[in-house]
Formats: structure tokens, C-alpha cells, sequence
């Protein structure tokens, strides 16, 4: 048992021990994956003594619009979440980085692989969480040979649970081949994203981005540094991208709640630009963890803190 297991979560309306938040095995979530989540980061900073969290609104509006999604009952406003999630965190006494799942999920113990008519419930814990890749050594990765799932099959654009399983064939293929990570092509061939992040390029300049219609998930995340390139006056393309494409980039990296910002050192053995992080990767990188950890005062309204 972790320390974090005596922490409490939210479980079924009130908060207790991590340990003791425990289904039946006959939980409908569990027999058919009917269920959506998000991922919300806390960024300890030590001078400060608080702990910061990243958009945690664009979270929980993202989690609700899942809901709209897979007919799953939303009984919390946003600011109720929200709360919830701080009084979580005050209560644990985290002063760590932390990773939050929140997530909504069919409770009800019945047969039957639907979405109408089946109870809802809601859950949130806490983990301590470093880095999910590395962000500084530059990441090995491929191209998997697993396709993309699309909107009309399961919607990436909900961040459903079952869905993962798309993401865990893609994931395990990657590393098991000696890889960090994949990038997923979608059904029409065109880049998508990585197994639970999404995916940047840098060609003449250019910060390069696959769009929505190519089955990926609207992250919080990518849209954030999107604003910061605007802000920055670097040039920005939202498109379809060829697979090649990535071999001829100049900078490639993922981002997203987990990974953060992380450069790409080389895809399918093609070694990205010079095989160090970009200029322009590097920028965005720095800034994005003064931001989140509270040392950017002009992004400021993107955090949360805790204490």
C-alpha cells in the first residue's frame, strides 16, 4: 500500500481513504467501459509553498461535454467540481506535483452494452506523478501499425474509457519494438496523434498541428500552446499531415496533460532536424512550465491555487 491509498478521493458522494473506493465486479463500466474521464495536473512550487492546477475549468467543461456525448448525467456544475477538487487536494495535504482523474461512470450493476437509462456516477483521486515521458532527453518513437479510431466509432472527442483500448494496442506495439511511444495515421491515412497525446511539428518556421477531423482529442493542452505560438507571432497551420511529413520536420513533439511538452529526438529511426530539442519546441516548452508551475504572471488566469 502507497501513502497516497490513505489520502482521501471522492467516491460515491463523499470523500475516503483511496483504499476504500471499491466496485462490484458487476459495475456496467466495468463489463462495457461506459465511462468518460479527464486528467488534471498540480504543480508544487516550493517558494510559493502552494500547488498550482492547469485549467482546471477547460477540464471540467471538457468532462461534461463527454457526458453530452455518451448520455451520461452531469449532477455537478463546474464550480461545484471544482470545489470538490480543491477541498480533495486541502484535505490529503498534497505539497507535491499531483495527477487528478476524474471520471463518470455507469454504476449500475445490469447487463446490457447501452447508454440511455443506466445510472451515472462520479469519482476523483489523486496520484503523485512526475514525468510521464521524459521531456528533456528527446523520445524514440514509431509509427504504429494500429489505426486511429474515428468519431463515427468511438469519439475521441469524448475521452471514453472503453476507447483506450485503441490507445493500450498502440502503446504496448511501441514499446515492446524497443520504441517510447506511437503515432497513431487515421482511417484516411493522415497523421493523428500519439497513444494519449497530441502531436506538433515544425517545418521553415511553421508550427504544424493535425486538426480535429483527424481523430484526435481537442486537448487542453494543445490548444494552450497554440495560443502561446499566436502570442508569440509564430506561424501556425491547423491541417490534415501526411505521414511523411513527419520524417522531413524540422522539430516534432507531443504535448498534452500527461506528457506535458515533449520533444521527439526521432520517428520510425528518421532523426528529427539535428536531433536536439527545437527552438521553437524549446520556447514553448519553457514557457508552458513557467505557466503551470506560477512563475508567468501574464498566463496566471490559467491556474488554479490550491492553498
Amino acid at each position: 500500500m502507497t501513502d497516497y491509498d490513505l489520502k482521501p478521493c471522492y467516491f460515491e458522494g463523499k470523500f475516503i481513504p483511496l483504499k476504500d473506493a471499491n466496485l462490484n465486479i458487476r459495475t456496467h463500466a466495468l463489463q462495457y467501459g461506459t465511462a468518460c474521464f479527464g486528467g488534471i495536473r498540480g504543480y508544487w512550487n516550493e517558494n510559493k509553498q502552494n500547488l498550482f492546477l492547469f485549467r482546471i475549468e477547460d477540464h471540467y467543461k471538457r468532462l461534461k461535454q463527454s457526458a453530452k456525448i455518451l448520455q451520461m448525467q452531469t449532477n455537478y456544475s463546474i464550480e461545484e467540481y471544482k470545489d470538490i477538487t480543491l477541498q480533495l487536494l486541502q484535505k490529503g495535504h498534497w505539497k507535491e506535483n499531483v495527477y487528478l482523474r476524474p471520471f463518470l461512470y455507469k454504476s449500475a450493476l445490469e447487463l446490457s452494452p447501452r447508454l440511455h437509462n443506466v445510472q451515472d456516477s462520479f469519482a476523483l483521486y489523486a496520484i503523485p506523478l512526475g514525468d510521464y515521458l521524459d521531456t528533456q532527453k528527446g523520445l524514440k518513437v514509431c509509427v504504429s501499425s494500429w489505426i486511429r479510431i474515428s468519431d463515427n466509432q468511438i469519439p475521441t472527442r469524448a475521452k471514453a474509457n472503453g476507447g483506450y483500448i485503441n490507445s493500450a494496442l498502440a502503446k504496448s506495439e511501441a514499446l515492446q519494438n524497443g520504441y517510447e511511444e506511437a503515432i497513431f495515421l487515421d482511417s484516411h491515412g493522415n497523421v493523428s496523434e500519439g497513444s494519449a497525446e497530441n502531436l506538433f511539428l515544425v517545418r521553415d518556421g511553421v508550427l504544424i498541428t493535425p486538426d480535429v477531423s483527424s481523430s484526435i482529442l481537442e486537448g487542453i493542452t494543445r490548444r494552450s500552446l497554440l495560443q502561446l505560438a499566436k502570442d508569440f507571432q509564430i506561424p501556425i497551420e491547423v491541417r490534415p499531415v501526411d505521414r511523411t511529413e513527419l520524417y522531413v520536420a524540422d522539430e516534432a513533439f507531443f504535448a498534452g496533460t500527461g506528457v506535458q511538452v515533449a520533444w521527439i529526438r526521432e520517428i520510425d529511426h528518421r532523426i528529427i532536424g539535428n536531433g536536439k530539442i527545437g527552438t521553437i519546441t524549446k520556447k514553448l516548452q519553457d514557457t508552458f512550465f513557467e505557466i503551470v508551475t506560477g512563475e508567468n504572471d501574464a498566463y496566471s488566469h490559467w491556474i488554479t491555487p490550491v492553498y
